[in-house]
């Protein structure tokens, strides 16, 4: 045997052990999800820890609800939280784990959404956005198309690409996705 084969043999078989350590991998799933949102009509600002491995934070939860209110009532739903595994997830595709969601739109009313249905025919009648299951968001220094392409290529929920309103819509529903 040569010397580079024997010293790459030693230090793979090192490692294998650590690699596969059920303490490693748990550490991992354990660490903390962290988002970070400014809401761009009320300007208001939330840095949060809302999961810790498979466990969603109860104060957290309540705190995001809170925040993702309809802003024009003030009605708060209760939010999926699927949805921000979703945004946690995007974040970390887009190689930004530190990056800040702006927010334009989160749960409506039925008031609301009736409203703005009659405002704009791209409003749907049973929006996720009703149901808390739904999020129109951007990212300050990133393009929306580039957004909109990470989202894409995670393959969960409805992805809406509003080029000229410069936001994406993500959402927890059937996979799926629109806009040009």
């Amino acid at each position: 045997m040569n010397r580079r084969y024997f010293l790459g043999m030693a230090l793979s078989a090192a490692a294998a052990p650590v690699a596969a350590s059920p303490f490693f991998s748990r550490r991992s799933a354990e660490r903390p999800r962290v988002l970070s949102f400014r809401h761009l009509h009320t300007d208001e600002w939330v840095d949060v820890t809302y999961r810790i491995g498979d466990t969603y934070q109860r104060s957290a939860l309540l705190r995001l609800n809170q925040f993702f209110r309809d802003f024009r009532t003030g009605d708060v739903t209760t939010m999926d939280p699927q949805l921000f595994d979703i945004l946690y997830d995007l974040k970390l595709r887009l190689g930004d784990p530190d990056a800040r969601f702006d927010v334009i739109s989160a749960y409506r009313s039925p008031a609301t959404n009736a409203r703005l249905r009659k405002a704009s025919r791209g409003v749907a009648k049973n929006s996720l956005h009703l149901h808390g299951q739904a999020i129109d968001v951007r990212f300050p220094d990133l393009s929306t198309r580039r957004l909109r392409d990470a989202a894409v290529s995670l393959g969960r929920g409805g992805v809406g690409y509003y080029r000229r309103s410069d936001f994406v819509h993500l959402d927890t529903g059937a996979v799926r996705s629109w806009g040009a």
